[in-house]
């Protein structure tokens, strides 16, 4: 029973990841839209769960900031899949709506990424430790970046506001796309090369390394006590190439999964009237759920330098790396995609970007900065409600 247990508790990721799929492909094959949508939800993010559990002990393999772009790489992969998905459905649908909730998931998965991932961790950490510390130059350059980037795809909207040619509009989108691009190729130099270590962990937390002694003296007691074999999660025992394989595999279940999410709530959005915010505020949450998961993990564990790179460097990624390769997948479909963003959205970035940060500026996080946080995207939530 012991044994049951254990398994289920291990495996419980990938055991309702296929469940929920079967009931996904059934609900699909006879068009009950609501049902079919719910549950390629459900799977989706027990996948991304699993995803990003190998993409952790691939990180744990390594050292920062390579573990976090580990994290970071995995749920951008899934982000990428739902919104070229979404696009491509838009575009044999011939729905421009659709590519209006494609430009509002791309920025709203960064503001979930800054307000919703980071504040949830900063205030589980900062109930459960307090006050926590880590790498103060971490916040700084990615702040830097996040704010520079974010000015950046203001252009496309200033050139259509002043030309008003779509002409110039796309030109300069493929212009802003490359220089997103190439600032990324310098942000990766920057930080795996020159100042790597502007993102090591600096905290040093005495209740973080009380506890692992603990927990280190319990596992010891348990296994003198114990002459059951306890399970070992089969990840672990697995190298690095084939838990990369194994990765693949799960994101083209999600890419299945998400061909079936787009095709039925977009029935949905039309039928409900839900909003291009809303509908792109779903979107990004299922995206960055591996993130999140990953995250309030670190930062319960007092890893909170963990939990600033992985919520501010998937920020960078998604901004930096996620839109060029969109704006590269819609040419290769036919889409002239363009990245004139809605300007409450770019707004609500540029404050976010902002609200990190004052509240990370110090190296101290805190649960009152953690609340800053999640007030502000309720607050965010409110506005694309209303």
């Amino acid at each position: 029973m012991d044994y049951l247990r254990q398994f289920i508790r291990l495996y419980l990721d990938i055991i309702s990841g296929f469940i929920f799929f079967i009931f996904c492909i059934v609900f699909n094959s006879l068009h009950f839209n609501s049902l079919a949508t719910i549950f390629s939800i459900l799977s989706v993010v027990s996948f991304a769960i699993t995803v990003s559990k190998i993409a952790d002990i691939l990180a744990f393999r390594m050292k920062e900031p390579y573990s976090s772009f580990v994290l970071t790489f995995s749920a951008i992969a899934i982000e990428i899949i739902l919104l070229s998905i979404f696009l491509y459905n838009g575009y044999t649908i011939h729905n421009p709506q659709v590519i209006d909730i494609v430009k509002a998931g791309m920025l709203t998965a960064v503001i979930v990424d800054i307000n919703f991932l980071l504040g949830l961790s900063v205030l589980i950490g900062g109930l459960s430790f307090k006050e926590q510390s880590h790498n103060e130059e971490t916040s700084s350059t990615y702040t830097t970046v996040l704010l520079t980037s974010a000015v950046i795809l203001l252009v496309p909207s200033a050139v259509e506001y002043i030309n008003n040619d779509f002409n110039m509009l796309y030109n300069s989108s493929i212009a802003i796309s490359f220089l997103l691009l190439v600032f990324y190729m310098g942000i990766f130099i920057f930080q795996t090369r020159t100042h790597s270590h502007f993102f090591a962990n600096t905290g040093k937390s005495r209740i973080f390394f009380i506890n692992k002694r603990q927990k280190k003296n319990e596992i010891d007691e348990n296994t003198e006590n114990n002459t059951e074999e306890e399970i070992t999660y089969i990840f672990e025992k697995i190298n690095n190439f084939w838990n990369i394989i194994i990765i693949v595999g799960f994101l083209l279940l999600v890419a299945v999964l998400s061909e079936i999410f787009s095709h039925n709530s977009l029935v949905i959005f039309h039928k409900y009237g839900i909003s291009i915010g809303l509908a792109a505020l779903s979107i990004a949450i299922i995206s960055v759920a591996p993130e999140i998961f990953t995250s309030i993990k670190a930062a319960k564990n007092d890893e909170i330098q963990r939990a600033v790179n992985i919520g501010m460097g998937a920020s960078t990624v998604s901004i930096l790396l996620a839109i060029p390769i969109i704006m590269f997948i819609s040419y290769l479909i036919g889409i002239n995609f363009t990245l004139d963003f809605n300007k409450f959205h770019l707004a609500a970035l540029i404050i976010s970007v902002v609200l990190a940060w004052k509240t990370t500026e110090d190296g101290e996080t805190n649960y009152f900065e953690g609340i800053s946080h999640l007030v502000l995207f309720v607050g965010f939530i409110i506005m694309i409600i209303f």
